[in-house]
């Protein structure tokens, strides 16, 4: 799996601007397929951070409906990313 493919988009809500704010810990929606390993060499690869720790999470579609049809959205996989200690946030994090 390519590095660019590992990571899609950063996730900006009211809990990763919390976590964010200690300095250390970004959030992503990675690929689904995409392990630890594969999530630390590309944050360390594009970003050039040192990281310390990965977590990663599935979050389950939701079932949605438009009047009788039903149907459901697709699970997404997440990442917390920690960065070691001394580390700086890349440029992007640090205005979002």
């Amino acid at each position: 799996m390519k590095i660019t493919e590992v990571i899609r988009r950063p996730l900006v809500t009211e809990k990763t601007t919390v976590m964010k704010e200690d300095g250390r810990t970004l959030v992503f929606e990675v690929a689904r397929r995409a392990n630890k390993l594969d999530v630390k060499r590309a944050v360390e690869k594009l970003f050039g951070s040192k990281v310390a720790e990965v977590r990663t999470a599935i979050a389950h579609g939701k079932q949605k409906r438009q009047g009788q049809f039903v149907g459901r959205r697709s699970d997404w996989k997440k990442a917390y990313v920690v960065l070691r200690k001394g580390e700086t946030l890349p440029e992007f994090a640090e205005n979002a």
